[in-house]
């Protein structure tokens, strides 16, 4: 079952995008998930998370992001003007920082540079920084705008029960991910940080009904399963995205083990639920600005903090890694504050700045968890 899922994380146009698009299904790219899937799917087009994954090179990323740009977005425009990207039929990008709301004019001056790699439908879609009642007004004005440009563009009609449905279903695999990390909260975690992060990233790169099938088998299989976290310093993973596996493996061939996250493909997306009742577009833009423990929102630290120190006491956990990618703003700024009150509550932390995805540096990264493991034994 993870080999599978596995295979979806490996790469971009998986065998599931590949039988949607082949059965005239459309596919949109989004870059946040402060841009909720639920209106995609009530739109009759399959949602698929932005990454960027497999680069050679930053050849074409590094000719429109400057040297101060995480590189994230730039592997991701690196992939667009290169043509992997090529299979979506649209792409909605936000602000979620401010390198990230570059992206959406980087991707379009590389368009021109490069014919053919801006797709048909390309949005940009603004979130606000707080979660106010004037905030939330502005985000439902926002998703309401959203659905109108999706009907125009797409030719559907997006009414009420689709997005009720879409909420349901989604809150369905909310549930189902809660369990998951239940199971890996245990003191016999069943399945390793790499496999379960692979689990969380094929949710974003497949259809979603197809994908709670997939975790309610693999969470009934995982009964079996022995544990793996047996002898191994158990770690919490906080800060930048992280749907590279290659730098969760590296830290747990370092001879620990990565039981809880609550990195952007994380806990973040499902931590809560969606209210059901009453108008889904409003409970979807009060749910998506008030459950978030992202640091891109203002004033609300305490309780991203209290967030973190609530997982580390249901996980048991031993040590916390506090990462950003590099020139990563929001976690870079945030994560040094979060150091500090975690280890005056006893908690063990190490802060680690990192380059994403492809270009990470193995040899360092090991001597840094290495060194923080053996501080924790």
């Amino acid at each position: 079952m993870i080999g599978k899922v596995e295979g979806i994380v490996d790469t971009l146009y998986n065998e599931y995008v590949q039988k949607y698009k082949a059965g005239g299904g459309k596919v949109v790219g989004y870059s946040c998930t402060f841009i909720p899937e639920e209106i995609l799917h009530a739109a009759g087009v399959l949602p698929f998370r932005l990454r960027g994954i497999g680069i050679k090179s930053l050849s074409i990323g590094d000719s429109y992001f400057g040297p101060v740009n995480c590189s994230f977005p730039k592997c991701m425009v690196q992939l667009a003007g290169q043509g992997s990207y090529s299979f979506l039929d649209g792409a909605v990008i936000t602000n979620g920082c401010d390198s990230m709301r570059r992206l959406y004019e980087c991707w379009r001056k590389a368009s021109e540079d490069h014919p053919g790699t801006l797709p048909p439908y390309f949005e940009y879609f603004s979130v606000p920084h707080k979660s106010v009642d004037y905030s939330i007004d502005f985000y439902e004005g926002e998703l309401r705008n959203f659905i109108h440009s999706l009907e125009k563009h797409f030719e559907v009609e997006i009414q009420h029960k689709n997005i009720k449905e879409a909420v349901k279903l989604y809150n369905e695999g909310r549930m189902l991910l809660q369990k998951l990390d239940a199971v890996r909260y245990s003191e016999h975690t069943p399945i390793s940080g790499e496999d379960a992060m692979a689990v969380l990233i094929a949710g974003h790169a497949m259809p979603r009904k197809q994908f709670n099938s997939i975790l309610k088998k693999l969470i009934t299989g995982l009964d079996q399963a022995q544990n793996v976290s047996d002898g191994k310093k158990r770690l919490l993973l906080v800060g930048s995205a992280s749907d590279d596996l290659d730098f969760i493996r590296v830290i747990e061939e370092a001879g620990a083990v990565v039981v809880a996250e609550t990195v952007c493909f994380g806990s973040r997306s499902y931590a809560t639920l969606v209210d059901e009742t009453g108008d889904p577009v409003r409970a979807l833009a009060s749910h998506y600005l008030k459950s978030s423990v992202c640091p891109r929102k203002l004033g609300y630290y305490k309780e991203r903090r209290s967030y973190i120190l609530d997982i580390v006491k249901k996980a048991r956990i031993d040590g916390v890694v506090l990462q950003n990618i590099r020139f990563c703003d929001l976690h870079g700024s945030e994560n040094g504050v979060l150091e500090r009150d975690m280890e005056a509550a006893g908690i063990p932390c190490m802060r680690l700045e990192r380059e994403y995805g492809p270009l990470v540096e193995t040899g360092r990264i090991r001597m840094r968890i290495d060194a923080f493991i053996e501080r924790i034994s």
